[in-house]
């Protein structure tokens, strides 16, 4: 009797420790769920305000620029009516007023200025040109390429 009351009370014992043990491990898994969520809304904290920084700056920019373009177009009207008053000369006042509204026409005799291209023209009408594989080469060798492929 004696040994079945000390194999109960070992079992309790034991059984007490397995339970903490297996309470702690719990506990510890949790604690790991806390920190993870406290990092996610602290990451999200900064992406608010980095996005509020991130408006705030555009929102500032916008207006800078509406008040460098109200200054420039003021510039560009004060030159105009100086030179309207100071300059006699029609010529220099029609050019003025062309440049200011960004129709410059050119003369007669020169042609107008064309945008670079970005390929090179083809020189004849039956040349390939430069994306064939066989530009630069000769004719005949590209027909004997062909011929042979």
């Amino acid at each position: 009797m004696t040994n079945l009351i000390l194999a109960a009370a070992a079992a309790l014992v034991v059984g007490l420790i397995i339970g903490v043990l297996v309470g702690r491990s719990g506990q510890g898994a949790n604690l790991r769920q806390r920190r993870a969520e406290q990092q996610i809304d602290e990451l999200r904290g900064e992406f608010t305000r980095y996005q509020a920084q991130v408006n705030e700056h555009f929102m500032e920019s916008a207006h800078l620029l509406r008040r460098f373009n109200d200054v420039y177009h003021d510039v560009n009207q004060h030159m105009a009516r100086g030179a309207n008053r100071l300059c006699n000369d029609d010529e220099w006042l029609d050019e003025l007023e062309q440049q200011s509204s960004g129709r410059l026409s050119h003369s007669e005799d020169e042609a107008p200025s064309e945008p670079p291209r970005d390929y090179a023209p083809k020189s004849e009408l039956d040349d390939s040109g430069m994306l064939a594989e066989d530009y630069g080469l000769d004719k005949e060798k590209a027909k004997a390429r062909k011929e042979s492929a």
